[in-house]
């Protein structure tokens, strides 16, 4: 146990060297008041950084009398290039910084206290600063114990190479403080973020449940009484023929497969984790059956289909709109254009489905002169009796629409000479190719 101890502390030890060797850099991470004031800042900083390294070289220059010109400048350079590089890449800073400790000594005359100009230790420490604040502990660990390295080798005088692991000490405690105190903040920042996603998410709920519960109050309950009427009325009513009878149970069976819809939209709107559907979604093959449930409901419908050539399916996506489509323009007609004639036309062709719905004029009753023919069968306002609601505009035409251009295709809904029509167009693929 000792040694599985031993030896993981080990390779975490060698991983945090790596990482500062050879390792990928942190990226950078501006504080907020320096991207508010960078632009003013910046030409400021800039100048102050060209002053510094003017005066470093102009320090190698008295001091360093036996270097060339050449080594004087990238010697003076190299004291604050890692200094404007740290805030960005601290490791790469380092790792630049930390060579020219040893380049720094070169010529150094012995009456010198220390073996470096002063700049070159000032940048130095300012980027030591930078990367203890921005590295994990072991990394910066590794950073000061390697940079306390070339003061046991030059200084001359061991009291300042003491003083100098002393202050790499407080260094890098002081870094790490600050990064914790930052990795405290991004967490606490990170738990208010969460908690206002669970309120808006709380919220939501709330008004689903509200949905809910007036769909299940309202709607639910005249559907209930719809159903209960129509299933009564052969009993309560004497001397029905067969034919209404019939539709009274039609009408019966259509108002519990729409209760049976609402309890399961009401069961998605309540649940806050709702179970996916898995019953297939209807499609081409359905369109018979939708047509002749019509039938029953006593609409005079005809259905024309074209299939599609061989290994040209429509995608399930455009076989669902076109189903809900046609579905939609069906109730239309006969909420609007109750008794007119409907014809049901689908086209499959080898890259697009065309849909047509029209219907004729409603027919007048038999104990009155024919009325001028309206549009539809509904107002003499084609826009007011289209919608999903008997009064006034729905959002029945709306949805058809929506669903013909998220695929890409266009829909087309207006009054004709003798009625109303619906076309659509909807191709397999959309204009990228999806």
């Amino acid at each position: 146990m000792v040694k599985s101890g031993t030896g993981g502390v080990l390779r975490v030890a060698l991983g945090d060297l790596r990482r500062l060797l050879v390792g990928p850099d942190y990226p950078p991470a501006p504080a907020r008041w320096w991207r508010r004031a960078q632009a003013y800042l910046a030409p400021l900083l800039l100048l102050a950084l060209l002053g510094l390294t003017a005066a470093g070289i102009q320090y190698l220059r008295d001091h360093r009398t036996e270097l060339p010109a050449a080594a004087v400048f990238l010697l003076g350079a190299g004291s604050t290039l890692p200094a404007a590089l740290a805030p960005f890449r601290p490791l790469a800073a380092w790792r630049i910084a930390y060579p020219l400790l040893y380049l720094g000594t070169i010529d150094a005359q012995r009456y010198e206290a220390w073996p470096w100009n002063p700049v070159q230790i000032c940048g130095f420490l300012f980027v030591l600063i930078l990367l203890a604040t921005r590295a994990s502990l072991g990394v910066a660990a590794w950073a000061g114990m390697l940079s306390v390295l070339p003061a046991y080798l030059f200084v001359q005088d061991e009291a300042n190479a003491h003083g100098v692991t002393v202050l790499v000490l407080v260094i890098l405690i002081i870094g790490d403080q600050v990064r914790r105190r930052r990795q405290s903040q991004r967490a606490l920042i990170e738990e208010a973020e969460r908690s206002e996603l669970e309120q808006a998410r709380r919220a939501v709920l709330e008004e689903r449940t509200r949905i809910a519960r007036e769909l299940h109050d309202v709607v639910a309950h005249h559907m209930s009484m719809i159903a209960v009427q129509a299933e009564t009325a052969p009993y309560r009513l004497t001397g029905l023929a067969e034919p209404a009878r019939n539709e009274f149970a039609a009408i019966a069976g259509s108002a519990r497969e729409a209760l049976a819809d609402m309890r399961r939209l009401l069961g998605v709107l309540r649940s806050e984790s709702a179970t996916p559907e898995t019953a297939p979604q209807p499609g081409l093959a359905e369109l018979p059956e939708l047509v002749e449930s019509a039938r029953r409901a006593g609409m005079a419908v005809t259905f024309t289909a074209v299939g599609p050539p061989a290994g040209a399916e429509p995608p399930e996506a455009v076989a669902l709109a076109a189903y809900r489509i046609i579905q939609e323009a069906l109730a239309n007609a006969a909420r609007h254009a109750p008794g007119a004639a409907v014809a049901v036309s689908l086209a499959a062709g080898a890259t697009a489905l065309a849909i047509e719905v029209r219907n004729g004029p409603v027919p007048a009753p038999p104990d009155r002169p024919a009325e001028p023919t309206q549009v539809g069968g509904a107002a003499p306002d084609p826009s007011a009796g289209r919608g999903e609601g008997g009064a006034g505009p729905g959002h029945g035409l709306t949805g058809m629409r929506e669903r013909a251009r998220l695929l890409g295709g266009t829909l087309t809904a207006g009054p004709t000479d003798q009625g109303y029509a619906v076309t659509a167009h909807l191709p397999y693929r959309t204009e990228n190719g999806v």
